[in-house]
């Protein structure tokens, strides 16, 4: 048995599929939140120094996971719509501009720039149905588009873009591309530098297994200073440790979108998970997770009546596989999975599975078998 099964000692019977909704954390996660809480009770922030040193390592290994050129371009957020406002609200809008989105986003992708309409700016929503959504996106691209936003993996059908190839396009089109990396971070490799992507977003707590509340914003370097500020703080500043300095100016780093003081709780917990997924390696994982989801799509594409909403081809996929069986409706289906202690959520019209590398095949297996059962 692989180490990391001990990471997950979940209550038997349990059949987490919900990853791309909200994770269970690993073993070492608990036990380091828990070790942190005792600290609290005991010494309180004695320690504080240690703290910011674990703040520093889990930005680092957050720029590893985003392949981002430093840690100065990552700045670590509540949650990726605060992430996806610091774009909407800091870019220098015209009457006039264009905002293209798909027709599949999740509504944090979508709202907040539906939000700038009163300002002029114009949201054209394309969609992915076709053989070739990257092409619908670069061609709904005008010259008054100022940003393509979309997600790299879509929440509800599951379908994965080539973010390189819409980085290209972008890139050629003079336009900023802004990737809510949510579905595919900690899943899959994900490369900002390959994506040529302007900002890039994503919470913890679902594929990166950390605790809600702490989420990770990219901005690259050189349009740190184009965003406008909306929020501020001690923490936010250059000089941030000298409270006594009356003249300030922001942070050149990222660190100028933290205004105040840092989720520490949330950074123990994240940290502690993002090891493990530097332990087991990004490329295993996504190759476990595509096991994992071939597995389903094989065993529900074999159930009479069964129709699968996400894509079939493996690069088209990432950890979600979403499905509806003919005579169930799906809140109906929805509660009879739960009750049978099968974990997943209504999404898109279907019922959603998401496993992660360490779903027990047992338990792919089990809920296939449930499904038959409903046959």
């Amino acid at each position: 048995m692989t180490a990391w099964h001990d990471e997950f000692p979940q209550e038997p019977g349990l059949r987490y599929l919900n990853h791309a909704a909200v994770a269970p954390w690993p073993r070492r996660a608990s036990q380091a939140v828990s070790a942190f809480a005792e600290q609290n009770m005991r010494v309180g922030a004695r320690d504080y120094p240690q703290w910011l040193q674990l703040e520093q390592r889990l930005r680092t290994r957050l720029t590893r996971l985003l392949n981002a050129p430093s840690s100065a371009d990552v700045a670590l957020v509540k949650n990726t719509s605060e992430a996806l406002s610091f774009v909407a609200f800091g870019l220098d809008w015209r009457a006039g501009d264009q905002v293209v989105i798909s027709n599949q986003e999740f509504p944090s992708n979508r709202v907040v720039w539906e939000a700038l309409r009163p300002q002029g700016v114009e949201v054209i929503e394309v969609s992915l149905a076709g053989a070739d959504p990257e092409a619908a996106l670069l061609q709904a691209c005008t010259p008054r588009t100022r940003l393509l936003a979309i997600s790299a993996v879509q929440y509800a059908s599951g379908l994965r873009l080539d973010m390189a190839r819409l980085g290209a396009g972008c890139q050629q089109r003079g336009v900023l591309l802004c990737i809510d990396a949510i579905q595919q971070l900690g899943a899959q490799p994900f490369d900002v530098q390959a994506s040529q992507c302007a900002f890039a977003m994503a919470d913890g707590h679902k594929w990166m297994l950390g605790a809600e509340g702490l989420g990770v914003f990219y901005c690259r370097s050189d349009l740190r200073e184009q965003l406008k500020l909306h929020e501020y703080g001690w923490h936010m500043l250059e000089d941030a440790g000298n409270y006594d300095r009356r003249d300030w100016q922001p942070a050149k780093s990222a660190r100028r979108f933290e205004c105040g003081s840092p989720n520490m709780l949330g950074a123990v917990a994240l940290e502690a998970s993002l090891a493990l997924l530097e332990d087991v390696g990004l490329a295993q994982v996504a190759s476990l997770i595509e096991a994992r989801i071939a597995r389903l799509h094989a065993g529900i594409a074999a159930l009479p009546g069964a129709s699968l909403l996400s894509p079939p081809e493996p690069e088209r996929r990432a950890g979600i596989l979403t499905f509806s069986l003919a005579g169930w409706e799906h809140p109906r289906l929805f509660e009879t999975l739960k009750q049978q202690q099968v974990v997943c959520a209504q999404r898109g019209g279907g019922i959603r599975l998401s496993p992660h590398f360490y779903t027990p095949e047992p338990v792919i297996e089990e809920t296939l078998e449930l499904l038959r059962r409903l046959r």
